[in-house]
């Protein structure tokens, strides 16, 4: 089975939402937002981003949806990646194409051998909002307020920097709108070919999951030089789809890029194909429920452990009523220790309800520490227990695991510890560039993805 190709339909256009429902969320309790709102700037960047045109199209975000139903049947896996928090800086040519590559390689391993079409999806053009523990930071003696994310404000700890500017939507928007080109350049252009398995290897010789690589791309060349001799047919092995998703955090941005679609006149938020609502966002009867329970995108909901069955049958209700396919994914959040006793109960309760929802792994988030010289890092072991534990649950209980959510990069940075070429604390205080939380590199990804296809072969 493959996932269709899709091109946008010629003459889509779509125009400003203007249902009321949508602005409901404006009376409802919020959490996570800048303290920008009603001022004349802020009036201005939100009128600036009504105006323009959107970023996605309401066909490609239909087609991804028809696809994560696949997922959900069982019938194809979502992969998606990409940073913490995107930067205005890392917006760069280079960067990108390492985070596609990545991508790109780790969804050969899991297409090859789990034997099944993989979803790829990029946290990309628009993880811009990051949410936080506490409004302000202190350092020293000198207290200024967090940084939300390249979207609101800036990492330098200066009273200028740090400031909430409600601008930065705009310069948020014209980053994402980059970010898509570049990936629809290299993912419709060539770059993508399935005969170019080998090349994209290329700088990470020297790393133990490029053995693995290798030998599976030497494979997939030998089926694909038997294809050709047969006179197969390699048009559609040229290009891949490739999606972009980000949490929707920034109410006023996503209600800005909301658009009716012309074909519909349904809402579509058309900041991303995919959008996601945090675990410190999720309440029932709060803002970011209510906005995307009104829009058409796929929606996913992160689930932490304390997520009870019952809340995952309540989200149910009030994000997906009609059940229609595809349209809910639940990202599960547990850590390595949690995972095993926390979430069959979950998935338990939403089984026997008869809703047919995406599962997907995040085992990222869980299992954040800080090493003893002061980083906060990630174990490589704990991500991979995590995933072994999903995969075990779902097993068990005879259900579907549909995907796999990391932050990731395509860089050789050092941010988590451990992985077959191991990441030590000391190589921190050189390699680590996050500006948020720790994302695994090219090789740690590759090795992970090795790890879920065997999963995925067994379930």
């Amino acid at each position: 089975m493959s996932l269709p190709v899709h091109t946008p339909l010629a003459g889509t256009q779509s125009g400003p939402a203007t249902d009321p429902a949508l602005d409901a969320w404006r009376q409802l309790p919020i959490k996570q937002q800048p303290s920008w709102s009603g001022t004349p700037e802020h009036e201005a960047a939100v009128a600036t981003l009504g105006a323009l045109p959107p970023l996605v199209f309401a066909g490609e975000v239909d087609v991804l949806k028809s696809q994560l139903a696949a997922a959900a049947r069982g019938e194809a896996f979502l992969l998606q990646g990409g940073d913490c928090a995107e930067t205005f800086a890392a917006a760069t040519a280079d960067r990108i194409q390492a985070r596609v590559k990545t991508i790109l390689q780790m969804a050969v391993v899991l297409t090859y051998g789990a034997q099944m079409p993989v979803i790829k999806m990029g946290r990309m053009a628009g993880q811009f909002a990051k949410p936080r523990s506490s409004d302000m930071e202190t350092r020293g003696d000198v207290t200024l307020p967090a940084f939300r994310g390249d979207i609101v404000n800036g990492y330098e700890f200066t009273e200028e920097s740090r400031r909430h500017d409600p601008a930065r939507m705009v310069q948020a928007y014209h980053t994402s709108a980059a970010t898509l080109n570049l990936i629809r350049a290299f993912t419709q252009g060539g770059f993508a070919d399935l005969r170019l398995v080998h090349s994209w290897n290329q700088g990470f010789m020297k790393n133990p999951a490029y053995h693995d690589y290798e030998q599976l791309a030497g494979e997939i060349d030998r089926a694909v030089h038997f294809m050709e001799a047969c006179g197969a047919d390699f048009e559609p092995l040229k290009r891949a789809e490739f999606y972009a998703s980000h949490e929707a955090l920034l109410l006023d941005y996503e209600r800005a890029l909301t658009r009716t679609d012309s074909r519909t006149g349904e809402p579509y938020d058309t900041s991303g194909h995919f959008l996601w609502i945090g675990e410190r966002t999720r309440e029932l009867d709060g803002a970011h429920v209510d906005f995307l329970s009104k829009v058409k995108n796929p929606i996913g909901v992160k689930l932490g452990p304390n997520t009870t069955g019952a809340d995952a049958l309540a989200l149910i209700e009030k994000l997906d009523p009609n059940r229609e396919p595809g349209r809910l994914t639940f990202i599960t959040r547990m850590g390595a220790g949690n995972i095993r006793e926390k979430l069959p109960a979950i998935v338990e309760a939403v089984r026997d309800s008869g809703a047919q929802v995406v599962w997907v792994t995040d085992p990222m988030h869980g299992n954040t520490v800080t090493s003893e010289n002061g980083y906060k890092t990630r174990r490589f072991e704990d991500v991979m227990d995590e995933v072994r534990g999903f995969f075990e649950v779902h097993r068990n209980l005879g259900t579907i695991p549909g995907g796999l959510h990391v932050e990731m990069t395509g860089d050789d940075v050092a941010e988590c510890l451990g992985g077959a070429d191991p990441i030590v604390q000391e190589q921190f205080d050189e390699l680590y560039e996050s500006v948020c939380d720790p994302r695994l590199n090219h090789a740690q990804s590759l090795e992970l993805a090795f790890l879920v296809a065997e999963g995925l072969a067994h379930r």
